[in-house]
């Protein structure tokens, strides 16, 4: 299993990350708050606050702005130890309803105890001893099944995604900055698959495409509503704000500081 972190992160209140989320996670809040946003629902969780990040899902976070620094702890629950655990406890499945990346839970004192016995277990930098990992891990999941037991619909469900609307799932998370075969296993491809099915529909290559879809969105937001191109292009995907400035001439013509003098002219 992936180690539990209870140290502080995400240092700079504006660093943003994104990323695909392969196993499940649950996540606690110690201090400050964090954003989050899957694509099509935002989220808050500040101090005290606890969720459960589905996997196979695309996230992006980042601190809330605050004089607190974000702090967290998260245990990620991979599909071998989940299988062990079921076959351990012979549980029941229940139906689970919510389709929410970010599983808001219902609140318990066992869980803010849980969190408190910790420290006791943990090492310097805020890693759990090894020899007690896999107990806290089993004391943790017993807590939520105990208490949600409609989770197990969650936890034990070993299916990968499924075939899905392909042109409606990538219009709505073109934003994310992930490799182009992360959105084919998310909608249910292989690679070459993906890459036929999105000429199809698109008429262009992934990467071209996307490229272009971020640019027009940055131009519209630019023009429309007054961002700024340092303001916007890690939120459109964009690592470097060179390379977004070089891409947006090579396409528009004019780099993104000209088009604020052309606004202002105009």
């Amino acid at each position: 299993m992936n180690p539990t972190e209870i140290t502080p992160s995400l240092h700079k209140p504006e660093v943003l990350q994104e990323q695909f989320i392969p196993d499940h996670v649950f996540l606690y809040v110690t201090g400050g708050a964090i954003n989050c946003y899957d694509g099509s629902k935002s989220y808050t969780f500040r101090s005290g606050e606890y969720c459960l990040v589905r996997k196979n899902r695309l996230a992006r976070y980042s601190s809330a702005k605050g004089n607190e620094q974000f702090e967290k702890i998260f245990f990620c629950f991979e599909e071998e130890y989940l299988r062990n655990f079921q076959e351990k406890h012979k549980l029941r499945i229940e139906e689970f309803n919510s389709t929410d990346t970010f599983v808001k839970l219902a609140p318990t004192g066992l869980i803010p105890d849980f969190i408190r016995s910790l420290k006791a277990y943990s090492d310097s930098t805020g890693k759990i001893d090894k020899k007690f990992e896999d107990v806290k891990y089993e004391e943790l999941l017993i807590i939520l099944l105990h208490h949600q037991p409609e989770l197990a619909g969650l936890f034990f469900d070993y299916g990968k995604p499924e075939k899905i609307n392909l042109e409606e799932f990538m219009n709505r998370n073109f934003k994310f900055n992930v490799r182009i075969e992360r959105f084919a296993y998310l909608t249910g491809r292989s690679l070459s698959a993906f890459k036929r099915d999105f000429k199809a529909i698109f008429n262009q290559t992934p990467n071209h495409w996307l490229v272009q879809k971020r640019l027009q969105e940055a131009y519209f937001l630019m023009e429309k509503e007054d961002k700024k191109a340092s303001e916007i292009y890690l939120d459109l995907g964009f690592e470097d704000l060179s390379h977004f400035s070089f891409a947006f001439k090579k396409l528009f013509g004019l780099r993104p500081t000209e088009l604020a003098l052309k606004k202002k002219s105009c």
